[in-house]
């Protein structure tokens, strides 16, 4: 597939590729994989996912899907890891070994219901 624009953050251009890949395979609407970058993004730093974000809207545009929907990531997620060490930190919290899992899998449950939302309002 390639969507071409996130060359220069190494593997996560793999990661969107190989993700729109299996999606075509089963036949699911790929068009929401631009955007996808801004999800991996978001749980590792706030404002990488926002470049992630503002890439997409430059190359697709604002009004575009991916566009709409970097935008939808941006607003449904966290920045998770930033919130486990400075949050859980300052409380003296050390064991965070089930509280990483489920941050992650609620980060994932906000970008497919982003996903979801995005489909069903602009899809």
């Amino acid at each position: 597939v390639g969507i071409g624009i996130f060359r220069t953050v190494g593997g996560l251009d793999l990661i969107c590729d190989g993700l729109a890949w299996c999606f075509q395979a089963i036949g699911v609407d790929t068009k929401f994989v631009p955007a996808l970058p801004t999800a991996l993004m978001k749980p590792l730093s706030g404002s990488g996912a926002r470049g992630m974000m503002i890439d997409a809207m430059n190359t697709f545009g604002a009004d575009s899907f991916a566009g709409k929907l970097a935008c939808i990531f941006q607003g449904s997620t966290d920045t998770t890891f930033y919130i486990l060490a400075v949050y859980f930190g300052s409380v003296g919290i050390k064991k965070t070994r089930y509280a990483v899992g489920y941050a992650l899998l609620a980060d994932i449950v906000g970008a497919i219901s982003g996903i979801l939302v995005a489909y069903f309002f602009f899809g």
